[in-house]
Order: structure tokens, then sequence, then C-alpha cells
């Protein structure tokens, strides 16, 4: 059996936790947070790659991207409420966050955005270079939801040659 992702961030946190408080002895806290949401990044966009991997050729990014989310609200990880969601867009809401609550439990829920809230915006360039998060707030950081609004936008060369007008 697989373990769910908010039991692997629960295992993950209490390593990097331990791992964090040596460093900042070290360091310094900033630094060592610095360099802890580095590495943290990094994972992110690993493990997008592999999703994006597996993938469906047939489908649009946004499509096979909507339906990995499973991965991340299993076991009542995330309640999420779909806003919008087209070929182009996929918009939610996170109404409650069992990640931000965990790490709280855990005494380091100011590391939640290292933890957790910093792998979404990674995660989305890992997975397909044109897939765009925007999101203004957070459940961790304090507000009543957490706003995803992920779009497909055409590569920079596409909007430049389309925003150009004619050619001479």
């Amino acid at each position: 059996m697989t373990i769910g992702i908010l039991e692997r961030r629960r295992i993950e946190a209490e390593f990097a936790k331990a791992i964090l408080e040596e460093f900042s002895a070290e360091i310094g806290e900033a630094r060592a947070s610095e360099i802890l949401s580095r590495a943290v990044v990094k994972l992110a966009r690993q493990a997008a790659a592999a999703f994006a991997a597996e993938s469906d050729p047939k489908k649009s990014p946004i499509e096979n991207f909507a339906a990995i989310q499973h991965h991340w609200t299993k076991d009542d990880a995330l309640a999420i409420e779909v806003v919008a969601r087209t070929d182009t867009q996929f918009d939610f809401n996170v109404t409650r966050c069992r990640y931000a609550e965990t790490y709280r439990a855990m005494g380091i829920g100011h590391l939640s955005a290292v933890l957790s809230c910093n792998r979404d915006g990674a995660f989305c360039e890992g997975f397909h270079p044109d897939l765009k998060l925007t999101r203004t707030q957070t459940i961790a950081g304090g507000a009543t939801h957490c706003d995803f609004r992920y779009r497909l936008e055409p590569p920079a060369a596409e909007v430049s040659e389309a925003g150009a007008g004619p050619r001479r």
C-alpha cells in the first residue's frame, strides 16, 4: 500500500525539522530555511517531471494535471471547491488544508510555506513549461482559503509573434 502525500509530508517534515534545527545552529535560521526551500523546490520539479512522464499525450496538460490532483486530496488532506475548469484553466479554492494543520500540530507551522506551499509553482514548472500558477493567499498564511488559479499559457515566442502585427 502506498502512503498518501499527507503522511509523506508529515514524515518529511519530522526529518526537515531536525535537520533545520541543526543547520540553524550552525549557519542561522534564515540561511538554513533558504537552503531547505531550494531543496524542496528541486524535489517538487522532479516529482512533477515523473508525473508528466506518465501523462496521457492525447490529453491537454490541464486535463493531465487535473487528473492527478487526487494524490494531494487523498486521506482528506485537502478540501477543494472547483471554481472553473476548461482546456486552458483549472481554478479551485482549498477550504481546508490538513498539510498546514499537520505542520502547526508539529510546532512548525511557520515552515508551511517552505515545506508545502512553495512546491506548487515549482511543480507547474516541472509538469509542463506552459502551465502557470497564480495564488494570492494561503490558509498557511492566515487566509480563509487558498486560491489556486492554473493557466495554460502559450510559449512567450507565440505571444510576441501574435501581438507583433504584420511582418514586413
